[in-house]
Formats: structure tokens, C-alpha cells, sequence
């Protein structure tokens, strides 16, 4: 897996549940949630460019974490 920030868009989100996914610029699109967001905002909006790291989430899927606005 490869390691450091990667960079992407975030192009979905739903605020009541606080999920979303990211996509990356290669086209892979990781999982998020909301407490992922380094600002503490607890939201996004769809098209913003971000900055993240791939880790395991629950159940062993990759998630995007640590989540930075560009």
C-alpha cells in the first residue's frame, strides 16, 4: 500500500450521516466519515479538492483518513 498524503475530490457526501467517499486522481475512491477532517468542521462539500492517507477501517476496508482541505 502505498504510503504519504494522497490527493483527490471529495464526490459525494451526506450530511446527516456524515459519510462520504473521496476520489482519488487515479480513479480509486475510498470511504470516509466526517471526524476524519483534520479542520474539525464535520463537513464538506461535494468537489472539494482534499489531501488524505489511505488506512484499514472497520472490518478491514481502506478508508480515507486525516482529511485536509486543499
Amino acid at each position: 500500500m502505498r504510503r504519504g498524503p494522497r490527493r483527490g475530490t471529495v464526490v459525494s457526501f451526506e450530511d446527516e450521516r456524515g459519510v462520504g467517499t473521496v476520489e482519488e486522481e487515479d480513479g480509486a475512491t475510498f470511504f470516509f466519515h466526517c471526524t476524519a477532517l483534520t479542520d474539525g468542521s464535520r463537513q464538506v462539500e461535494v468537489g472539494q479538492p482534499i489531501l488524505f492517507v489511505v488506512r484499514p477501517g472497520h472490518g478491514g476496508r481502506l478508508e480515507a483518513r486525516e482529511l485536509d482541505k486543499c
